[in-house]
């Protein structure tokens, strides 16, 4: 990011990882003139940082009373399961850990800031946010998209939306947020936090870092986001919005059956109705909605001005993303879904469902898919996890050991078009990772799209 980071000249930072965000990062730096040491596991990596002309060299060797301060990738370990040697070298020599995002707070301070994290949802509710505040002056990206790094600097009338992981939160140090934005905590990166406490602890670490007299918003539809509200509700110096899909909340932004409720002031007051917008289907996309409305009403804007571009919003990629209808059958891109809890939100929409599944499994598999397996007609299954999924299946859902995503279209599209049933979805949503065998989950979403592309058969309007 420009020369904003000029606040770091005559300093010394290590960056340590160098994919995008690392790649972003050693560029800003570089932009700033600031001298900075880069390193990376991966020797592709470091030959394409030298070749951009950046110093590399192993920080394992480096002199770290020289260094004042380390970028690190959030996708790397520095705590659990093991931390990565580089990061307890720097831990030893008092050296603190941050990533991308907290280089961006401090080089823009007089911008407002809205944070927005949940294990589900916060891509769409980023990207939603953002569509929402379109017309005003602002910048959307972090764990989602643009790197934070290569957001543009903006002044008092700017605000940020960043989508937030764990990894991030955990590495943050004098960031602060005008909004506060948690959706929901189900068990995901449980190796990474040290378990269930960790995780929450690390996600709810995004309200400490909310300024005076800031707004935080909540969904209280399960159990550990509640206990976090409740803890919230005493804080004297704060807004606590809470929001739900599934119950009126006193205070707060509903959206029970889809109607959106604003409670904010004390009356409520039916909004808008959710399932109107093709863009935002199923219960897990109206929390999402309630979430972005309360942020936009938040900085400021009219329900009037709210109202007119959640209808507009275009929908977010890879995540039921409609891609096709080909001879009566829907095919559905739902890559993003990466965990069972994600596969669920998507899977409840549908009925007559040809599945594609698998890939690198998370923590629980797809156990707590079952009540849905009904809805399943067929699944595919591919990658590391087909075996695993094939034997929670059996018995319950017909299996088609597919191994690659391009068998499983294949097979797919034949099953569906052959039982010829009304309403048939071939929907992609892997509850899975992606690494296996693809780049990141839009590289997967990406190659699903192209293969849908290339089949045959009469076509309708999408």
């Amino acid at each position: 990011m420009m020369e904003a980071l000029s606040f770091l000249s005559g300093q010394t930072v290590a960056v340590m990882g160098l994919g995008k965000s690392g790649a972003s990062t050693l560029h800003a730096l570089a932009k700033a003139g600031v001298k900075a040491i880069a390193w990376d596991d991966q020797a592709q990596a470091r030959n394409e940082a030298i070749h951009d002309g950046f110093m590399v060299a192993d920080l394992l060797e480096a002199d770290w009373g020289s260094i004042d301060l380390l970028v690190w990738s959030p996708g790397i370990p520095h705590v659990h399961p093991k931390p990565h040697p580089v990061a307890v070298a720097a831990r030893r020599h008092g050296v603190p850990l941050v990533c991308d995002v907290e280089l961006l707070s401090r080089a823009n301070l007089a911008a407002r800031y809205v944070g927005i994290t949940g294990t589900n949802g916060k891509s769409t509710t980023t990207t939603l946010t953002g569509h929402l505040l379109a017309q005003s002056n602002v910048a959307v990206g972090g764990n989602l998209g643009t790197p934070a790094l290569d957001l543009p600097p903006l002044s008092l009338d700017g605000t940020y939306v960043l989508e937030l992981s764990s990894y991030q939160l955990e590495l943050l140090d004098q960031s602060r947020f005008d909004i506060a934005v948690l959706l929901n905590i189900t068990p995901d990166h449980l190796a990474r936090h040290g378990g269930m406490e960790g995780y929450i602890e690390a996600k709810s670490s995004l309200f400490s870092r909310l300024r005076a007299d800031g707004i935080a918003i909540i969904g209280v539809d399960d159990e550990p986001c509640r206990q976090i509200h409740e803890a919230l509700s005493h804080r004297k110096n704060i807004t606590v919005r809470p929001i739900s899909a599934e119950r009126f909340v006193g205070g707060g932004i509903s959206a029970v059956d889809g109607i959106l409720v604003d409670d904010s002031e004390g009356r409520a007051e039916k909004i808008l109705d959710l399932t109107q917008i093709a863009s935002l289907p199923g219960r897990h996309n109206w929390q999402n909605a309630c979430a972005a409305y309360a942020v936009a009403k938040g900085c400021g804007l009219s329900v009037e001005q709210i109202v007119a571009q959640m209808k507009s919003y275009p929908g977010l990629h890879h995540r039921q993303e409609l891609v096709a209808i080909i001879d009566g059958v829907r095919y559905v891109n739902d890559s993003k879904a990466t965990n069972a809890d994600a596969a669920e939100k998507a899977m409840v929409c549908y009925d007559n469902i040809y599945w594609i599944a698998g890939g690198q499994a998370k923590e629980g598999g797809i156990d707590s898919l079952a009540p849905l397996f009904p809805r399943v007609r067929r699944a595919f299954l591919i990658g590391e996890a087909a075996r695993a999924f094939g034997d929670t299946l059996d018995g319950k859902v017909a299996v088609e050991q597919s191994g690659t995503l391009e068998k499983a279209v294949r097979q797919a599209h034949d099953a569906a078009v052959k039982d010829g049933i009304p309403g048939a979805v071939v929907l992609l949503s892997p509850a899975c990772a992606s690494w296996d065998q693809f780049k990141s989950f839009e590289h997967r979403g990406d190659r699903f799209k192209e293969l849908v592309d290339a089949l045959s058969g009469e076509r309708s309007a999408a």
